[in-house]
């Protein structure tokens, strides 16, 4: 039958720009009592050069202008221990029974094919130390400290088989800082449960990165566009280390460089 909208008065186009205006919010804010960190995959398959993806992620991890995520990750670890806030880590593990599924989507697919975050066994650290399922080096200091909870691997991208919600109610967390990797895959997908569970989520733009394919575009811009979207704020690592209360230039971290 087909249908015709009239176009939008030119005098709500000049003063909208074409959307509706969202209301003011309250400058950016956070309490330990109530909001935690959480980190997704802080691990070498995605965070080193010698990770199974760096080929792909390292030029949006390592580049100063556009995200720097190494360092600023970095940050968030200090600056959580530093004002008492909890950090939760959602890692990212394969087992040998994980690579017999008998379907799965493209980059789900790569991530078995390329044996990225592969472990012998739940209960075995044999290979683990420095394998591409480890934590980076650098972070391994904060995330030995009592601060920090460690959930149980997510399986695709999202929290849902992982005990990650459950881990944040029971301590009265409602209120999320969310970084890691990789942008458009686990941290959006973190990002999505946990607004339909009701958390109130704020994204740090560049404390994640993502992959760039030729096929496929760029990871981290798409990713970047959503966060804006849905999240309730998308600070830098910056603005959020002073929404925790702390002064950004006091926080003190190892620091990372990486080779161009």
């Amino acid at each position: 039958t087909g249908t015709t909208y009239p176009t939008a008065p030119p005098a709500v186009v000049e003063r909208t720009g074409g959307a509706r205006r969202m209301e003011e919010k309250p400058p950016l804010s956070f309490d330990p009592e109530t909001t935690a960190i959480v980190l997704t995959d802080l691990q070498n398959d995605f965070l080193s050069p010698n990770g199974v993806t760096w080929g792909v992620v390292g030029e949006s991890v390592t580049e100063v202008m556009y995200n720097d995520t190494v360092n600023n990750l970095e940050k968030l670890l200090a600056a959580a221990a530093d004002k008492g806030y909890l950090a939760y880590v959602s890692p990212h593990y394969y087992y040998p029974w994980d690579h017999k599924w008998e379907f799965g989507g493209s980059l789900e697919l790569l991530m078995h094919s390329i044996g990225m975050f592969d472990r012998e066994d739940p209960l075995s650290l044999n290979g683990f130390e420095g394998s591409g399922a480890d934590w980076l080096d650098v972070y391994k200091p904060y995330l030995e400290e009592d601060n920090v909870i460690v959930a149980s691997p997510h399986k695709v991208y999202g929290p849902e088989q992982n005990d990650l919600v459950l881990q944040l109610r029971k301590r009265k967390i409602d209120r999320v800082i969310l970084g890691g990797m990789s942008a458009n895959l686990c941290v959006e997908a973190h990002m999505r449960e946990l607004l339909e569970s009701g958390f109130d989520v704020t994204v740090v733009s560049d404390a994640t990165a993502g992959a760039t394919l030729p096929d496929m575009g760029d990871g981290y811009a798409a990713a970047l566009t959503n966060f804006k979207f849905m999240a309730s704020a998308v600070p830098n690592t910056e603005e959020a280390i002073s929404a925790m209360g702390m002064n950004p230039s006091t926080v003190a971290i190892t620091g990372t460089t990486y080779p161009t």
